[in-house]
């Protein structure tokens, strides 16, 4: 028997067993010596027990049916029979021969008898085998009148059948050197029990069922007879903590039958109604009658379904494996099956059959809906239309809807404007839509209501939005660093004070306080902090027995959560719980018991009674308990009276003694408990010296930390069986464990919630508080059940927390919004939780400098800024002699660098009376590029003198220069070379250009003034006479008004043009300002087209790309990276990132890349684009701010970081995302009320389950990652990031920057690029993010980190393009006509790549590889007897600088 002494029901099973035999032999093992002072004692302790030949059985095992055996757990009560139960169990090991393992069937009446032979470990098999059963449950099911189920209705189940099978482990050592067989990562050296793994592998189980039906009302679902299900364990292998993998083989086979569904009328039953009342359907169709496939289980719970390897040869169709792995675990193929699912209408025609027998009315809109699926895929197939991208272009679009409405072309005429004014970023047409609907659908007038709400639902997702816009912030220091935070962390070690005191002494053991200190603090550190704490110091001796036991414990723990981190929810994930309550609850117990010591030593009591259940001695007998359950029936608990309110005590038993969340919520018999600083105050302070105890941050004594705790009750939300008793227990020991900490512990938990990326969501706790108020606690007595908001109040003194049913329709707060509400709730909690933000930081991150510190500057700015002339002339003391060497060095750069200017400007000259000659034949143009190489390498020589030097405004000027005329270069070289298609992107870029200038001649304003190309005003205009060209009204009939026809192809036949004229026209084309176009045309630098010396780099690229990305299987820029890697020899890493993921995630992943990149023993640099910018950014900070090891990866000279690039940066966040925010809270409030308005046409029990869809969605898995992708666009996830951040100050960044022009715009970001054009009031953008944004420093959070990468940023001008300018194949299927003819996605790869890597190997941020690298006085780039301009001349006798 078995009860649990807060859940409903209990268990009492009796079974008579007539015979039980046993035999075997024991004798010694060969070198079975066990060495006390041997290392792996622990370890090698299974080769010391003897070897072991056991047999023991039992035979003819039943359940008489006097015993009135049961099963009850307040939902379902099973009533079990038994005959014929037979079971052998083998325990061997210890033998040399070689295993011989036994394939019995689990169904054979005799068990096999053969031996296995096994030399390592220990191997139990158990044969069991039933040869009859009977299973009759009965469950309670709720009311549901839209489906006729009524009230008290029971689901009555019946199974009988036999069952059979053989179950296999082995205990064996695991190999210390290599992985195991599953492919589990190498044991865990910090933990001795995770020394070992058990072999599942052979195990199998069989069931042959002769009845199963299961009765509901008037209806009955019959199986039919001599149904066989197997199971089999091809390969199952794990550890201790059940790290690994098991593949299981699962068959079924419904004898060539299909389960039916039969249905009478109400009131009757199944199985007494005679035949000709009786309705019935086949549930399956032929294809899933039989079948055989594999299931993969991970090392949380995860499912998925492969291939079956068998004997029996696979299916292949629409029915196979990957239809199962659709419905069980999706991935990027789900989508498709499913959707040829759907058109297949033999098996849709099915379901209708049985949704009708269920409901009329259901199985009508299903049907709808059905024939409006297959009358599109109809269309779509007649148009062609393989692909969604392929509906982008308006006319198409409006084509289709026509088809769709009306079956014909009548409706285009209505349904283009509509179209034209959504992509304009006007909204939808109300009126138009509900007139053309009303016109079109017959049933419009009965849904007159909800098609109204639908149609302004889509209208607000579809409109622009006013949003806050972002402010700046010019005080923004880290949390940890604000005084107000500070002075609760006293006694609480820093991540900076840990790293220190591990590696003080490391030949000693740790001081015990430091140990101790240590120890505490461990829930709350990273993952990675405490695996470097546990590698610093291996030994055991250094530390505490019980702090080492501790640590280590919490590693075990944080290594198991974070897989679950990213493994949680769903059908995929249906086991979870169980492998979740493994480790769960021995975690809580133990920190419970820690509770309890502190609670009694804090309060004077003794310890003379043991935790929570109090009696451990009972009055009555368990079993006896459980028979008089099953004789007398009992009711269901009622100690909660009519009011709510809790019954006098003496009516409580022993059993009914409140949980810590319990007492917490109840407000009854609560512990005063006082805040405890876990180290006192150092000795050489007085006590009026030391903060106050009650102001010092207590952290409890869980072994769980709030990150911890915060993800597993987020997958019991998020779980697919909230109702069953495992993840109730799941949950309530999480809450139990939340209720014995300090409050902080549960207002940190719920901020962990509300952080998916770390910089903290209300939406995101918005909606996890949403499923955690409506807790199911269904298997839990009534006394035990918690009050949740009752519980919330507790934890959140002055907080109210709204209930659900005070804002349903006939509530009292029915006209207001329960989601706005309690979002409000999630604002407040994530405000109180900046305390715990600030301690997190405080624990986890490494602070290199404090927010007072100096800014890092190069020396001669550090000179200026103290008054100190740069000659040195004032130095007297050491410091003069590298003084002065740096300002020599920095003289001799400028003075090259005007020499080089002066000639530069000369060979210009000579370049336009000479243009038909290439620079490589004018000796001017050879002496200026000799002499650009020359201060090239002068302006090395600084930076190796000064890794800043390149901060001063001279430098960063001369490096923007070159950045610049390397990007024209680039261009160039792809324009001559042909390389992709770029010579027709210039020329479609050249044909828009000529078009806007004709556009703009005569723009005059009201004043009369010309109206400034490139400006908003003059951009405003251009797209407004564009979109009433006819080209945007029917769209494929008449011409591109940017498309001048007959005009010349001027960079397809690049030969026919001479140097200079190519380079003019590319400058005029991509550039984006006038005033830098003027400015490049008259650098000499650009004209010139010097090349690097030829030669391989010493280089390596981590690649961080945008906010939707394929990660590591990503083609974004792949040829201009494989050309890179030809020509350069430089190799690029993609981080396998994820789409639209938190900044923590992605960043983790780039951490790994950047660990591979490190590993090659080259310096590497970070490539970021778009959303991937941030990622790059924050992967740089969290390896900054880590352990000594992280910080080496980063800092490691000679491979470690050397630079950034920065592609169309969203760092700094876009209006979309605000925009969004504010649009997303608008459709949830719109959707609210019109389910409200429906709950008058509802039952209770119907809309209980809308909202419950409704909760499990936006607490769902994807839902949490999705918003912690989404608020790495907001300001205050942003801002979050910012504020935190640490950047190397030596490291340059790059820029690359566009903005928008209607010839650049590709049509699949027409609406997109004007909805932020409204919604911002700026042009100025490349459809996502705005020009001023996209920098390579903070543009809103005014910090000392943000100066530092300010000083860093080295610039770029911007471009005439657009956001996904470096795309090509990824975006092929939204690739329109318009979008041909303008080459809008056939940008120049290389420009994004190639300049950035040669201009920072051109200063000698990146180094040539050793065997490729080129003298420093190579003659051979030198020009023979070169011809000095007269002004050269004098530059170089006045700067005595180095001539030929």
């Amino acid at each position: 028997g078995a009860t649990h002494p807060i859940l409903k029901g209990g268990s009492l099973i009796t079974t008579v067993i007539e015979s039980i035999y046993a035999h075997g032999s024991l004798s010694a093992r060969e070198n079975a010596v066990m060495d006390l002072t041997e290392r792996r004692r622990k370890r090698n302790i299974l080769r010391h027990l003897p070897a072991v030949e056991f047999t023991a059985g039992v035979q003819n095992v039943f359940i008489p049916e006097e015993s009135m055996s049961y099963s009850d757990d307040g939902q379902t009560k099973c009533i079990p029979e038994l005959k014929g139960g037979r079971m052998k169990v083998r325990v061997l090991g210890g033998f040399d021969k070689d295993p011989a393992r036994t394939n019995s069937r689990s169904d054979d009446v005799d068990i096999a008898d053969d031996i296995l032979c096994v030399q390592d470990g220990i191997m139990v098999v158990t044969d069991f085998v039933a040869e009859s059963f009977v299973l009759n449950n009965e469950t309670h099911v709720n009311e549901f009148p839209e489906l006729e189920i009524l009230e008290r209705s029971l689901m009555s189940v019946i199974l009988s059948g036999n069952f059979g099978g053989c179950i296999a482990t082995h205990l064996r050592p695991q190999k210390l050197e290599s992985e195991t067989t599953s492919g589990a990562k190498a044991p865990n050296l910090y933990n001795p029990l995770e020394a070992y793994e058990i072999d599942f592998t052979g195990s199998n189980a069989s069931l042959k069922l002769k009845e199963g039906s299961a009765t509901l009302g008037h209806r009955r679902v019959i199986c039919p007879t001599e149904t066989r299900v197997d199971l089999a364990i091809v390969e199952s292998i794990v550890d201790m903590s059940f790290e690994g993998q098991t593949e299981c083989e699962v068959s079924w086979d419904f004898n060539a039958t299909s389960p039916i569904l039969q249905t009478v009328d109400v009131g009757l039953s199944p199985r007494h109604a005679s035949h000709e009342n009786r309705k019935q359907v086949e549930l399956l169709i032929h294809e899933l009658r039989q079948g055989r496939l594999n299931l993969n289980v991970s090392s949380v719970g995860g499912l998925s379904v492969k291939k079956a390897a068998t004997t029996r040869e696979d299916r292949e169709g629409l029915y196979d494996w990957k239809f199962f792995n659709a419905l069980v675990a999706p991935d990027d193929e789900s989508v498709s099956r499913l959707i040829q699912v759907v058109h297949d209408k033999r098996t849709m025609k099915k379901l209708l059959a049985v949704i009708e027998l269920l409901n009329s009315d259901l199985e009508r809109v299903a049907r709808y809906a059905l024939t409006r699926a297959w009358k599109a895929k109809d269309i779509f197939d007649k148009e062609g239309i393989s692909d969604p991208g392929k509906l982008i272009p308006g006319h198409r679009m409006a084509r289709l809807g026509s088809l769709f409405l009306c079956g014909d072309l009548s409706q285009l005429d209505d349904l283009m404007p509509i179209i034209q004014r959504v992509v304009a970023g006007n909204g939808l047409d109300v009126v138009k839509v509900k007139d053309l609907l009303r016109r079109n659908i017959p049933l419009y007038d009965d849904w007159a209501p909800e098609i109204d709400r639908i149609v302004r639902w889509i209208d607000t997702a579809l409109s622009p939005m006013d949003a806050p816009r972002p402010y700046i912030e010019n005080h923004c220091p880290p949390l940890s660093e604000l005084p107000k935070y500070q002075a609760y962390f006293e006694g609480i070690p820093s991540a900076k004070s840990i790293y220190e005191k591990l590696h003080e002494k490391q030949q000693l053991p740790l001081d015990p306080a430091v140990s101790a200190m240590i120890a505490q603090a461990a829930p709350y550190m990273s993952l990675n902090q405490i695996e470097f704490v546990l590698t610093t110091r291996k030994r055991p001796s250094d530390w505490q027995p019980f702090d080492l036991r501790r640590i280590r414990y919490v590693y075990t723990i944080k290594k198991k959560v974070k897989d679950i981190s990213e493994s949680y929810g769903g059908l995929s994930f249906l086991p979870q719980s169980f492998f979740v309550s493994i480790f769960l609850g021995e975690a809580t117990r133990a920190s419970l018991r820690a509770s309890n010591r502190s609670l009694k030593m804090g309060s004077g009591l003794k310890e003379d009674r043991a935790p929570w259940p109090a009696e451990q001695e009972r009055q009555t007998s368990t079993l006896g308990k459980l028979r008089r359950r099953r004789v007398y029936a009992p009711q269901p608990s009622s100690y909660l009276q009519e009011s709510g309110q809790y019954g006098s005590a003496e009516h409580l038993s022993n059993d009914d003694m409140l949980s810590p969340a319990g007492r917490v919520a109840s407000q009854n018999n609560i512990t005063p408990r006082k805040a405890r600083s876990f180290r006192q105050a150092p000795t050489d302070v007085s006590e009026s010296d030391s903060a106050d105890v009650d102001t010092i941050y207590d952290l409890g004594d869980s072994l769980l930390g709030p990150q911890d705790v915060a993800i597993l009750l987020q997958a019991g939300l998020a779980s697919s069986m909230k109702g069953s008793t495992v993840v109730q227990l799941n949950q309530r020991m999480l809450l139990d464990l939340m209720a014995s900490q300090p409050k902080s512990f549960a207002i940190a938990v719920l901020a962990e919630i509300g952080m998916p990326g770390g910089e903290g969501s209300p939406r995101g706790l918005c909606s996890a508080l949403m499923a955690l108020l409506e807790l199911d606690q269904s298997s839990f007595t009534k006394f035990h059940r918690i009050d949740m908001h009752a519980l919330l109040e507790g934890w959140l003194p002055g907080l109210k927390i709204p209930k659900r049913e005070d804002y349903l329709a006939g509530g009292r707060w029915a006209r207001q919004s329960y989601y706005e509400s309690l979002y409000g709730v999630a604002q407040s909690i994530l405000e109180d939780a900046e305390t715990y933000m600030a301690l997190k930081g405080h624990i986890q991150r490494v602070r290199h400098h404090v927010e007072t510190d100096p800014l890092p500057l190069a020396k001669e700015l550090e000179a200026d800024s103290v008054g100190i002339s740069i000659d040195g002339s004032h130095h007297q003391d050491l410091t003069e002699r590298p003084e002065n060497k740096l300002t020599h060095a920095i003289e001799v750069a400028k003075g090259k660098i005007a020499a080089a200017d002066a000639q530069g400007k000369y060979a210009v000259v000579d370049m336009g009376m000479s243009p038909h000659s290439s620079v490589d034949d004018l000796e001017s143009c050879k002496i200026a590029t000799s002499l650009y190489r020359e201060s090239f390498e002068a302006c090395a020589a600084v930076l190796k003198l000064a890794k800043l030097a390149f901060q001063a405004d001279w430098f960063k000027a001369f490096y923007r220069r070159n950045y610049d005329a390397l990007m024209i270069k680039s261009v160039y070289d792809n324009v001559v070379d042909d390389v992709d298609n770029v010579r027709e992107w210039m020329d479609a870029l050249r044909r828009g250009d000529l078009m806007l200038k004709k556009l703009f001649e005569g723009n005059e304003d009201e004043h009369g003034q010309l109206t400034p190309p490139n400006s908003p005003l003059a951009f405003t205009r251009v797209a407004e006479s564009l979109l009433r060209s006819p080209f945007h009204q029917s769209g494929s009939s008449e011409k591109d008004p940017l498309r001048i026809e007959g005009g010349e192809a001027f960079f397809s036949n690049p030969e026919d043009r001479t140097e200079q004229e190519l380079i003019a026209a590319i400058i005029d084309s991509l550039f984006f300002y006038q005033e830098e176009r003027d400015v490049l045309k008259n650098d000499p630098l650009v004209r010139l087209l010097i090349p690097n010396p030829p030669g391989k780099y010493d280089f390596t690229i981590v690649c961080a790309f945008g906010v939707i990305t394929e990660g590591e299987k990503g083609s974004e820029l792949a040829a201009a990276l494989k050309r890179l890697k030809k020509e350069r020899g430089v190799s690029a890493i993609r981080s396998d990132t994820g789409t639209a993921r938190s900044f923590e995630y992605n960043a983790s992943k780039i951490e790994d890349a950047i660990e591979e990149a490190s590993k090659m023993g080259r310096p590497w640099g970070l490539l970021g684009y778009s959303q991937g910018c941030a990622n790059a950014l924050m992967a740089e900070s969290l390896l900054l701010s880590g352990s000594p090891y992280q910080q080496k990866i980063l800092m490691s000279k000679g491979k470690g970081l050397v630079c950034r690039q920065m592609l169309f940066s969203a760092a700094n966040g876009s209006l979309h995302g605000p925009a969004s925010d504010v649009k997303v809270q608008r459709l949830i409030t719109m959707a609210e009320s019109f389910f409200k308005y429906q709950q008058g046409y509802c039952s209770r029990a119907f809309i209980s389950s809308v909202l419950e869809t409704l909760n499990s969605t936006m607490d769902s898995a994807g839902f949490h990652k999705f918003i912690g992708g989404a608020q790495t666009f907001l300001p205050d996830g942003n801002r979050a990031f910012w504020r935190e951040a640490q950047h190397l100050p030596d490291v340059p960044s790059t820029v690359l920057r566009g903005v928008l022009e209607n010839h650049t715009t590709p049509e699949s970001l027409d609406m997109l690029s004007n909805l932020l054009t409204k919604q911002s009031g700026s042009a100025l953008h490349d459809s996502q993010v705005h020009v001023y944004d996209a920098v390579g420093h903070p543009v809103y959070t005014i910090n000392r980190n943000g100066r530092v990468l300010e000083k860093s940023d080295m610039g770029g001008s911007v471009q005439r393009t657009h956001h996904w300018s470096p795309l090509d194949e990824e975006v092929a299927f939204v690739k329109t006509k318009r979008d041909i003819e303008r080459a809008a996605f056939e940008c120049a790869k290389d420009r994004h790549v190639f300049p950035w890597v040669d201009v920072n190997a051109r200063f000698g941020f990146i180094q040539y590889a050793p065997k490729d690298r080129v003298l420093e006085k190579d003659d051979s780039w030198l020009p023979i007897n070169p011809k000095l301009s007269p002004e050269l001349k004098n530059e170089n006798e006045a700067n005595d600088v180095r001539t030929t």
